[in-house]
């Protein structure tokens, strides 16, 4: 038996008495310096173990170790409900979340990549002229020395530099200049000294040119010498205003030098970190001020329909009597220009110059058009057409890459850093290996290319490489920001410490989980025990160790069912062992449903997507597959949904595609079901996304006490004010914000968590209260509402249960759940309305996040009870489990990124596993065997 006192902490982690949420007062002996997986169906209490313990725990030391006046902040921050932990080591969390809603952070910002590159850039970047291409360089005093010394001893010189005086006060000016200890003046080529020019009353003309002669040398290799030339250099540099010249006394020959950095007659910012930094107002562009974005004319709604020509009109704008006038001018204006060919084949210079035209102000271009627009806003009409037409755009300034012009005039084997920013990570990877670069910059560059280039490949290895270092993190999918806080975590190298990772798999391919595991097992094998609570078949294979947790979820749940390695969990009598070895599966439909109607996609060129034409079975299960980045959720969320919101009158905005058809009849509605939170605020949670606490609410209105204290169904709501608590605002928890780390939540001192005044807690029915019911979890609830004859409330929670959620608790705020949960909540919302006799359009993304084989077979399910009711169900997917059940597959790539777009394959997964392009056809015919 393990005891707290025959643990090596060294090799092991040991939980003792973990009883959190519905953990049964387990032990758990974890070793260490691993790649630890622990699985279990949904709810059954993994987050719990992994997250809200250890986790937990490791975050509580760390802070009891900072100094007494951080720790008055968190002196109430709670010890997680365990007895004890052995061995436990720094713990560093990764959690599908959303890096930031930031919009100023990306890609780069959030791995440090893009604070490498501004440092590059800073140092070895070379300033090139824009209207010349010349190098601008400055010269330096080092500059003119060696110019002297290559000379040689032989060669008598002039140092001098302009002299700027007013004519009228020139008679002062050389009063100064004695007072400075100057003795001599260069007037047209000619040496005079200053007290003879004063003696003959000497006035210039206009056009003389005046130097001041600052000293005469030959070269010598004396040390003394070389002191007193630098210094006559400098201050012929400052006398000068930065500017001086050698003169050659034999050959008359003058060499210009000047300290200012600029070229044909142009002065240039010096290259720095903040010249490179769009969060600084020296490097933003000062139109959309760093964001990339601005107010502005909007080019979809300007070319609504890309598949049009000039000539068939195409500028929206441009259409009617008096504005197609403007297409006319264009069109006998244009030169050169394809007019009858369609605005998505244009080249980048030919809409460049149908925007901008050719720099004349009187140019009939699109953008000289909406300037005359607004040069006539006392029109009504012309304040409405400008209206019609603006929206939130590219910034028309630094085209959306953020940074002032001046920036890219710096470069660094000819790229400068928003060509670089703009290019996929597999592109990217290649061209910072490959600069080219002198001795002396290589040397500089040498550490930060290392940097630069070790974080390019971590994000390579996680699956990432079709991402930009420009692209927002705001955009990310929950697993995309979950690998690249991975990236990041490998980047900064750190040993000896704990990694808990919320499944990363999530949002990745087969293909590329296999990379995945690769990048833990480097992690691991740097000196750090990895955690992941994880459901996927390969990444348990790969495990050190596996830890069960179970049997089932919620109450059910919350016991250690197996501990060990992967060979042993396959004789194991668990859920999970049962599905490993085949004793339980996911069965293979014994009939693929055959569609009668299709919605017809055709043209889709958004994104990476390659002018795509595609048939969509209505009335059946579809899955679309692909490699991540190859374009389903473009082709699915971009294109079919928007299109469909446009023709139903939900509005929207048309992207790039030629059109969209489908039969009305089928499609009366659409549900785009993703992994977003359900509700925005903090007091949503599932009974009330539902609407089955209204009927609580009701419930506990009606009861005697309620109606001899006058309360009405308000009193038990913690959205208004009432019965629920003054102190914590309904919500159960305070959270304190924090200056230094994240926001901790603590428990409501005055409710204890119960959210409602005291006196509402005392209306009770059958023994419960308002706070009971809302910590009840779903499968108690149903139990609970059933055996007291409350049909109505169980018959709504019901579809939570029947997708695999009874573990929740009814009050579990939205916040706490997973992109999985989410979205499974949604579905049953749509359970209980889908009786309804509107035909609706349901896309999911990926909702197979976070779930167990187990969970996965009740999904299914529920996916096949809606398309029973007329409903059509279309999953964007990567789980193969899902994929062999669908009734039409159909499959994008080949690859990511522009490399990707394509459809690769279309029907059934029989013919699917055949397919020898598909990236998905290897892993698909694993399962159907």
């Amino acid at each position: 038996m393990v005891t707290l006192e025959n643990i090596n902490i060294k090799t092991q982690l040991f939980v003792k008495n973990a009883h959190l949420n519905n953990l049964k007062n387990i032990d758990v002996l974890i070793p260490k310096n691993k790649l630890i997986v622990i699985t279990g169906v949904s709810g059954s209490g993994k987050s719990s173990l992994a997250f809200d313990t250890i986790y937990a725990e490791g975050q509580r030391r760390y802070v009891e170790s900072l100094s007494s006046y951080a720790r008055q902040f968190l002196g109430k921050l709670e010890k997680p409900k365990i007895d004890d932990i052995k061995g436990l080591a720094p713990s560093i969390a990764i959690q599908q979340k959303v890096i930031s809603s930031n919009p100023r952070s990306t890609v780069g910002t959030s791995t440090e990549i893009y604070d490498y590159m501004k440092l590059l850039f800073a140092r070895i970047g070379h300033t090139f002229s824009p209207i010349s291409g010349e190098e601008v360089k400055k010269d330096s005093v080092s500059d003119v020395m060696d110019f002297i010394k290559k000379a040689g001893k032989d060669v008598s010189f002039l140092l001098r530099t302009p002299l700027v005086f007013e004519t009228e006060k020139f008679e002062e000016s050389l009063k100064s200049l004695k007072l400075l200890g100057f003795t001599r003046l260069e007037v047209n080529g000619n040496v005079a000294g200053i007290e003879d020019l004063e003696s003959f009353g000497f006035v210039p003309e206009k056009d003389m040119e005046i130097h001041l002669v600052i000293d005469r040398f030959n070269y010598e290799e004396d040390e003394s010498f070389q002191q007193r030339l630098a210094d006559s250099i400098q201050m012929a540099f400052y006398e000068g205003h930065g500017y001086c010249s050698l003169k050659n006394m034999e050959t008359n020959e003058i060499r210009e030098f000047s300290n200012k950095f600029e070229l044909d007659g142009k002065e240039f910012l010096e290259p720095t970190v903040h010249l490179f930094s769009f969060n600084n107002p020296l490097g933003a562009c000062p139109t959309c001020e760093g964001y990339g974005k601005v107010i502005g004319i909007d080019e979809d709604l300007v070319i609504t329909n890309k598949n049009l020509s000039v000539f068939e009109d195409a500028v929206t704008a441009w259409k009617g009597d008096s504005m197609s006038e403007w297409k006319r001018k264009f069109i006998k204006a244009a030169k050169d220009f394809p007019i009858h060919k369609p605005y998505f084949e244009l080249s980048k210079e030919q809409k460049n110059y149908l925007w901008k035209g050719d720099g004349k102000k009187d140019f009939p271009s699109i953008d000289n058009f909406f300037k005359m627009v607004e040069e006539n806003l006392y029109k009504i009409q012309y304040r409405v057409m400008l209206s019609r037409f603006r929206g939130k755009t590219k910034c028309y300034s630094c085209d959306g890459l953020r940074l002032r012009e001046e920036s890219s005039w710096v470069k660094i084997d000819g790229h400068n850093i928003q060509s670089t920013v703009e290019l996929p990570l597999d592109e990217l990877l290649p061209l910072m290996k490959g600069l080219n670069l002198t001795d002396h910059d290589a040397e500089i560059a040498k550490r930060l290319l290392y940097e630069i280039i070790t974080r390019l490949e971590f994000l390579m290895k996680v699956g990432l490489g079709y991402l930009s270092i420009n692209r927002t993190s705001n955009t990310l999918s929950g697993g995309e920001s979950q690998r690249i806080n991975l990236a990041t975590s490998l980047g900064s190298s750190l040993v000896g410490s704990i990694y808990i990772l919320d499944e990363p798999s999530i949002g990745l391919h087969s293909r590329d989980t296999e990379n995945l595991i690769q990048v833990l097992k480097n992690l691991r094998d740097l000196g750090n025990t990895v955690i992941v609570v994880e459901h996927d078949e390969d990444m348990m294979k790969a495990a050190d160790y596996i830890i069960d947790i179970g049997p089932e979820a919620g109450y059910l749940g919350g016991e250690l069912v197996f501990a060990g390695v992967y060979d042993e969990l396959k004789n194991a009598n668990t859920l999970t062992s049962d599905y490993l070895t085949g004793k339980l599966e996911l069965e293979i439909p014994t009939k693929r449903r055959k569609a009668k109607e299709f919605i017809k996609i055709k043209g889709a060129r958004e994104n990476n997507l390659k002018n795509v034409d595609v048939n969509i079975p209505l009335e059946c299960l579809v899955v679309i597959s692909g490699v991540s980045g190859s374009g389903k959720s473009t082709l699915m969320k971009e294109v079919l949904t928007r299109e469909v919101q446009i023709q139903l009158g939900m509005g929207g905005k048309k992207m790039d595609y030629d059109s969209v058809e489908f039969p009305l009849n089928l499609v009366r509605n659409i549900e785009l079901i993703d992994q977003n939170p359900i509700g925005k605020s903090s007091r949503s949670n599932p009974v009330t996304y539902l609407k089955a606490y209204d009927d609580i609410r009701e419930l506990y209105a009606k009861q005697k006490l309620s109606v001899m204290m006058g309360y009405k169904t308000k009193h038990f709501s913690f959205n208004v004010d009432g019965g629920r608590c003054d102190e914590c605002k309904g919500e159960g928890v305070i959270t304190v914000a924090m200056q230094f780390m994240a926001d901790i939540e603590l428990e409501c001192e005055v409710c204890k968590g119960a959210r409602f005044k005291k006196e509402i807690l005392e209306v009770k029915y059958d023994e419960k209260n308002i706070s009971d019911i809302l910590h009840m979890t779903v499968d108690e609830s149903i139990e609970f509402f059933n055996d007291n004859k409350q049909n109505k409330i169980a018959t709504k929670l019901q579809p939570l249960q029947d997708v695999g959620l009874g573990y929740l608790q009814l009050g579990q705020s939205s916040s706490t759940l997973s992109g999985g949960e989410a979205q499974r909540v949604k579905l049953a919302s749509f359970l209980v309305k889908g009786k309804t006799a509107e035909k609706v359009l349901f896309i999911f993304d990926e909702p197979s996040t976070g779930l167990h084989f187990h969970d996965i077979k009740k999904l299914l399910i529920s996916f096949n009870a809606l398309i029973e009711l007329g409903h059509s169900v279309i999953v964007i997917e990567h789980q193969p489990d899902i994929i062999k059940s669908a009734d039409w597959v159909i499959d994008l790539g080949p690859e990511a990124g522009k490399h990707g777009g394509v459809i690769v394959f279309e029907g059934t997964p029989e013919n699917l596993a055949k397919n020898k392009i598909s990236k998905t056809a290897k892993y698909i015919a694993e399962k159907l065997i």
